[in-house]
């Protein structure tokens, strides 16, 4: 609205055009006249919990990762998305630059989950997991499955995907006969969640 209303100047020129594409690093925007500084950029690492949406509002009412995060001046958004049932390292931005070079799957950044599921996990679908199976037109696979512990009752293993698909994990267990019932990822990229508590965060500094 502001931008149609000509409130926004690009370089000293009004530009009534939203999809008007600018640089952010070098553009002199102003609103109303007053130039607008570039945020300096922040990252977070969040510990999610159990039954938290990754989103910015929930209509059902549910509490959102943004209502864990006490910087209420900044304008984050999450890198990617953790299910509501899915615990563990979130990342949140405001750089989506950067957001989009972690979630482009031409880069395989490595995610790591620590994966609870019924049943028993054999070798056999260990090499299924790391061979890839097919879902609706959708070629699922683990960069690495690590088998911790078997019996009839459950299986632990660490997963590790490079793709970051939708729901990835679950859909792959489920093809292989096996329900996911405790799922935590608990590295991106290199990050390691660590000991950080359930529903804190902390910030990235810049080297990390």
């Amino acid at each position: 609205e502001m931008i149609k209303n000509g409130r926004i100047k690009v370089g000293g020129v009004v530009r009534k055009d939203p999809l008007y594409l600018v640089v952010p690093e070098s553009a002199n925007i102003q609103i109303d006249d007053v130039k607008i500084e570039k945020a300096d950029r922040v990252v977070f690492m969040l510990n999610k919990p159990r039954n938290v949406v990754t989103t910015r509002s929930d209509e059902k009412g549910r509490p959102t990762v943004f209502s864990l995060i006490k910087d209420k001046d900044l304008y984050l958004h999450a890198v990617g998305r953790l299910d509501i049932a899915t615990t563990g390292l979130l990342l949140l931005t405001n750089d989506s630059r950067l957001s989009a070079w972690l979630t482009d799957p031409e880069n395989k950044l490595e995610r790591v989950y620590v994966v609870t599921v019924r049943g028993e996990v054999n070798e056999e679908k260990i090499t299924l997991l790391e061979e890839g199976v097919e879902d609706e037109g959708e070629l699922l696979k683990a960069t690495r499955a690590v088998l911790r512990k078997a019996s009839r009752r459950e299986s632990h293993l660490i997963v590790t995907l490079s793709q970051g698909k939708n729901r990835e994990i679950r859909r792959l267990f489920k093809l292989v006969g096996n329900e996911v019932t405790r799922l935590k990822r608990v590295s991106y990229g290199g990050l390691e969640l660590g000991d950080l508590p359930l529903g804190e965060y902390r910030e990235v500094p810049q080297n990390e």
